[in-house]
């Protein structure tokens, strides 16, 4: 933003201040936090705004927090009757913080604001935390016997509580003036991480050598040394960095920013080379670890430091170490209170992150709507919940087709006639997408010790097992479940880390035990069923299956039980999950997504597990929402991996979308000024500040330099046609899209209709088979007209504070008229 749009917007600002308090003339004490709601405020502390009456002299208020005189830590701005100041010291649990016109006679003016302050290790959202929960130290520890192993958590000391909470660190970075390295073997620099953390085979690391940032001294800041940088408002700055390291509700955060380290910062008095704008980065894959991480994710971001944004994240932002999603929207809002707290206002948050961390932005945006102001998901999922369906369609897919009922049905076929036949079952490319879901992830519900049952061989789909025992919460395999042996040990399953969401119910794999209750569901689907309408319309065609295969296959796919062991039954959900799946927003509402800016940008991976119809469902449930609009959604679609591999794939992808999202963001915040921090907008002025750039586009598969931004969606659908008669960057389907369902994959469990006869073509199955197909339904087969069981509107945001469930959040509290009883200050 260039200094004079940032005037102009500070005279906005202004000019809304000294409206507000002209409007509050007659009236009284205005009370605001700043940070968070002045219910959900955590860590002790909380920035706050007082306006003052007209008819209060400045000179005459008095501020106080729980009974003590806090005034003189407030400052005031005589013109617009503001005063602002950060509330140290608040207590657990009920503050009261008093706005009084001391010394005014009866009736004065006078105000109070309840503000409930919760710990810096949380939680404030959840209503408990997850146990056992081992704290990260300074090295890194082995398990022994029965004691978990710890991680590194980089930081010099140890944890000061049961809460793991860790002494915040500060570090400086200088930017060299080294060149990029931009191939591999050229003398230059990188933007790898500068810090790395002891490994027990490296225990005390040091910056690498190659590193564009390196430790920043009194020896090292010369100007002969360090570069310097321009921010987007203009100001041309020594290319230092601060890198703040501690704890927030048990996760390890980074806080990354340019700095003048001769000068002291606050929140009332940030440096002007930060722009007031946080780049969030969440991180990928997926976990439920009971150990307290690092964050995987590497704040030396060039592209958002040099321009003087500030780069956040926090392993509990990380999908792999936290794969519950109402944790990942409280610790991000956490995160963003404590931003605030300690170096002021923030003007937007713009997340990114590939994968898993696709889902917890979207998760965290339809949790909490207004979190986040703008997304850039890479590797798009819409969430994690329904991704999970496909997860677990294809772990009992890929069994299926090593059983003996599907062997011998192949008996006399080509591999590559069984495969095609695979593929049209999957919805995906070939055979390999379920092969690697199974094998990536499909045991992530396991609640015990397991040893994986793998695809070994891509071509032929035979499975083996693969490793050592291992469990999901990565502790000693005494201190976990086991149905015979350790009924009421850990579980490690996803639904397992939430149990604060879901609540629990009896497990009935082990009497006397309970698990967490969970949203998983198979029973009527028609697994295969597009795939034999497309046969019996052309029986030549390869990528189809025939009536006999498609009645073996419903019969035989079966399901999984309370401890996600495979059985001959389908998968039945606990209908108490599903209605807090969709009340909650864990399954992406689309009224939400409508609500921000997304950027999609869509490697190639359809032979992987990052399958371009995803970013086409979130659309679709946006779509959904929003009457057919999905104006505030743009995808970008590439078909040479998921992220950028070359100097320009990069610029035209990663960079370019970095700075779209920064322009869009800013020009809405000009447009349509937030409420409050974490307060939502609507999807038209979302698409009304949308610029030029923000557009669907592709790059073709030819264009290795990325020089050509192609707009023709049927260009890009039909561009490289692949061996299933699609393009390469065309979407394609899934098990469930397969079997008939909606291309948003958001029914968790479809409502039944009976099986019919008439919804065949005439002749499609024998006496027998049909006989056989009506006994592997007898309640019913989906009806997806319809929609899914307990499928409903997201109420977001919940809170679980009271228990599993979750309640909608009250409206946030505000100042009160205060009663003459409350003692005058001396």
């Amino acid at each position: 933003m260039s200094i004079v749009v940032r005037a102009i917007a500070a005279l906005l600002a202004s000019l809304a201040v000294l409206a507000f308090a002209k409007d509050n003339a007659s009236g009284q004490f205005e009370i605001r936090t700043l940070s968070n709601r002045a219910d959900l405020i955590s860590g002790g502390d909380a920035l706050l705004e007082v306006v003052v009456p007209q008819t209060v002299p400045l000179q005459h208020v008095r501020l106080s927090l729980n009974g003590a005189d806090v005034t003189p830590s407030f400052r005031t701005d005589a013109a617009s009757r503001v005063m602002r100041g950060l509330l140290t010291g608040l207590r657990d649990g009920r503050n009261e913080f008093l706005a009084d016109s001391n010394g005014q006679g009866k009736g004065r003016p006078r105000a109070t604001l309840n503000i409930n302050n919760h710990p810096i290790g949380g939680p404030v959202l959840l209503g408990s935390q997850t146990q056992p929960w081992m704290c990260a130290t300074p090295t890194p520890t082995l398990a022994v016997g029965n004691q978990p192993a710890t991680n590194a958590s980089g930081l010099s000391t140890s944890a000061l509580d049961a809460q793991c909470n860790i002494a915040p660190e500060y570090k400086l970075f200088y930017r060299t003036k080294t060149p990029v390295s931009v191939v591999t073997g050229d003398l230059g620099c990188s933007f790898v991480l500068p810090d790395p953390s002891p490994t027990l085979a490296n225990p005390t690391p040091v910056t690498p050598s190659n590193s564009c940032f390196q430790p920043c001294n009194a020896a090292t800041s010369s100007p002969a040394l360090v570069a310097s940088t321009t921010t987007t408002h203009g100001m041309t700055v020594p290319y230092i960095v601060r890198v703040e390291r501690g704890t927030i509700n048990r996760g390890i955060y980074d806080i990354a920013v340019l700095v003048d380290p001769s000068k002291p910062w606050t929140a009332l008095d940030p440096q002007p080379q930060w722009n007031g704008k946080v780049v969030y980065t969440f991180g990928a894959s997926t976990g439920q670890p009971r150990l307290q991480f690092r964050s995987e994710q590497n704040w030396a971001d060039d592209s958002a430091l040099s321009r003087g944004f500030m780069v956040v994240d926090n392993s509990l932002t990380d999908s792999l170490y936290n794969s519950n999603r109402v944790l990942n929207a409280e610790t991000l809002m956490m995160m963003k209170e404590y931003v605030v707290d300690h170096y002021g206002e923030i003007l937007f948050t713009m997340g990114n992150g590939c994968s898993g961390g696709s889902i917890q932005q979207n998760t965290a945006a339809s949790i909490y709507p207004g979190l986040l102001d703008g997304i850039q998901p890479s590797c798009d999922y819409p969430d994690s919940i329904t991704t999970g369906l496909e997860v677990t369609d294809c772990v009992l897919l890929v069994n299926f087709y090593v059983s003996p009922e599907w062997t011998a049905l192949m008996s006399g076929k080509s591999q590559s006639a069984i495969n095609e036949k695979k593929a049209a079952i999957n919805g995906h490319l070939d055979q390999r997408g379920c092969q690697q879901w199974n094998n990536l992830f499909g045991f992530n519900g396991k609640p015990g010790n397991y040893v994986p049952f793998v695809v070994v061989n891509p071509t032929t789909g035979a499975m083996a097992p693969n490793g050592a025992p291992r469990n999901n919460c990565l502790l000693p395999a005494a201190l976990v479940y086991d149905a015979v042996t350790n009924p009421n040990g850990t579980r490690c399953g996803d639904a397992d880390l939430s149990t604060a969401v879901w609540g629990t119910t009896a497990n009935a794999n082990a009497p006397g035990s309970v698990r967490a209750r969970q949203t998983l569901d198979n029973v009527g689907i028609q697994y295969g069923l597009n795939a034999l309408l497309r046969g019996l319309a052309n029986p030549l065609d390869s990528r189809s299956i025939t009536a006999e295969e498609f009645v073996m296959l419903n019969e035989k796919i079966g399901g999984f039980d309370a401890d996600v062991n495979r059985r001959a039954i389908r998968t039945i959900a606990d209908l108490p999950a599903l209605d807090i799946a969709y009340r909650a927003g864990i399954v992406s509402s689309g009224a939400h997504l409508g609500q921000l800016a997304i950027i999609d940008s869509r490697g190639w991976d359809e032979q992987g597990i990052h399958y371009i119809f995803r970013s086409f469902a979130e659309r679709a449930r946006i779509d959904a929402d929003n009457g057919g609009n999905h104006g505030n959604q743009v995808m970008w679609r590439y078909g040479t991996g998921l992220l950028p591999g070359t100097v320009a794939q990069a610029a035209a992808v990663t960079v370019k979308s970095f700075l779209t999202m920064d322009s869009w963001l800013s020009a809405l915040n000009m447009t349509a000024p937030k409420e409050t921090l974490n307060s939502p907008r609507t999807q038209a002025k979302v698409i009304e500040a949308k610029p030029a750039a923000a557009v669907d586009l592709c790059f073709l598969l030819a264009d290795t330099t990325f020089s050509t931004q192609v707009t023709d969606m049927a260009l890009c659908d039909s561009n490289s046609p692949q061996a299933d008669g699609l393009g390469r960057l065309a979407k394609r389907a899934s098990p469930r899209q397969v079997a008939g369902g909606p291309l948003a994959e958001n029914i968790l469990k479809c409502q039944l209709k009976p099986l019919n006869v008439v919804d065949y073509p005439a002749g499609t199955f024998t006496t027998t088979q049909w006989a056989r197909l009506d006994a592997a339904f007898p309640g019913g087969v989906c009806d997806w007209s319809k929609p899914g069981v307990g499928q409903q509107p997201a109420l977001s945001p919940l809170t679980f504070a009271h228990g599993p469930g979750g309640d909608p959040l009250p409206p946030a509290p505000g100042a009160e008229s205060a009663p003459e009883r409350i003692s005058k200050l001396r």
